[in-house]
């Protein structure tokens, strides 16, 4: 059984509520409680956030503008569009549009789509070939992408829930390290095979574009064989969904940033968040930070199978979930 559906099915026993999960995907589930009332989930998203909330969560441009507004350091970038959408709407921004304001950032700059989520085609484009490509690839799958200027920084995520921060985490971008015999495409399947295990989807996708390029710029390919010891970074986004790993870092985040984290929060209008950003260490006072994004649907498995000890938080969590969706 998927990890949510599994982790929801226990607690839901041990509160003596009912769960129904729909038996093909193991993705959407209907719960009832003691007391008679009802909810549902699909996947990770809950009837925790308010549906206007959680939508402008997803919208990356919208929740930008408002959180910028109301002062948060936020990343500075524009949303364009495809050519069905330009044709409507007065004074588009197209594909064109999208590369002039990328030299005017300074390159390397950052192009994602606008509203998907677990890092799909998030990239990091150095030239006018790459933009075109990325965006072109965006624009087969969705009506709008986000140009952004690039940050340096450690990726961090804290996951909120109300007035507490359940966990905290930095997150790396999908690597393999070297053992001096195996090829990086022996490496890589190894790696999925075993990201797998956990039971949830895992997007390592051995035909992604972006692995090719970044490991062309190393002057390496999947052939290549590297030294015992050697980390070859594959992707720049920090998802863990694509193969990233997480460092637990929920004992050590400083206070600093677990208010900097509720109040995103709630100025969000959401109850929970995981709220990710930039910044050098968040176990030290906060100096500076820039807002990535802030997702109101935060995926867990694989925070979860770093131990024991994160599983049960992330139980702990979905105890207080199921308990608030209780009293209503």
């Amino acid at each position: 059984m998927r990890f949510t559906a599994s982790i929801l099915q226990k607690i839901a026993t041990e509160i003596g509520a009912k769960v129904l999960i729909e038996p093909e995907y193991e993705l959407i589930g209907h719960i009832t409680f003691r007391n008679g009332k009802r909810t549902v989930f699909d996947n990770t998203r809950f009837n925790i956030n308010g549906f206007g909330s959680a939508n402008l969560a997803q919208d990356k441009a919208f929740s930008n503008y408002f959180l910028g507004s109301l002062g948060y350091r936020v990343t500075e970038g524009k949303t364009f569009f495809n050519d069905k959408i330009c044709r409507k709407v007065a004074n588009p921004r197209n594909i064109d549009d999208g590369w002039q304001y990328a030299k005017k950032l300074g390159l390397p700059v950052i192009v994602k789509p606008l509203n998907l989520s677990l890092g799909v085609l998030v990239t990091k484009v150095h030239n006018k070939n790459e933009y075109y490509e990325v965006a072109k690839k965006i624009f087969n799958i969705q009506s709008a992408l986000i140009v952004e200027r690039f940050y340096i920084g450690n990726d961090f995520r804290i996951l909120v829930l109300d007035n507490e921060v359940i966990a905290a985490y930095q997150r790396i971008p999908l690597s393999v390290m070297g053992d001096g015999k195996s090829t990086i495409v022996e490496l890589l399947k190894t790696k999925r095979e075993d990201l797998l295990k956990i039971g949830e989807k895992i997007l390592i996708d051995l035909a992604d574009f972006r692995i090719f390029k970044n490991l062309e710029k190393q002057n390496l390919s999947f052939q290549s064989v590297v030294s015992q010891g050697i980390v070859v970074y594959l992707l720049d986004n920090a998802n863990l969904s694509t193969g990233g790993q997480a460092i637990d870092l929920t004992e050590n985040i400083h206070a600093d940033f677990e208010k900097l984290g509720i109040n995103i929060t709630k100025d969000m209008g959401l109850r929970l968040a995981g709220v990710d950003i930039l910044t050098q260490d968040i176990t030290q006072p906060l100096t500076d930070y820039t807002l990535l994004e802030v997702n109101s649907a935060p995926g867990l498995a694989h925070y979860a199978s770093l131990g024991e000890k994160q599983r049960q938080q992330v139980e702990y969590l979905y105890r207080k979930i199921l308990q608030e969706l209780e009293k209503g």
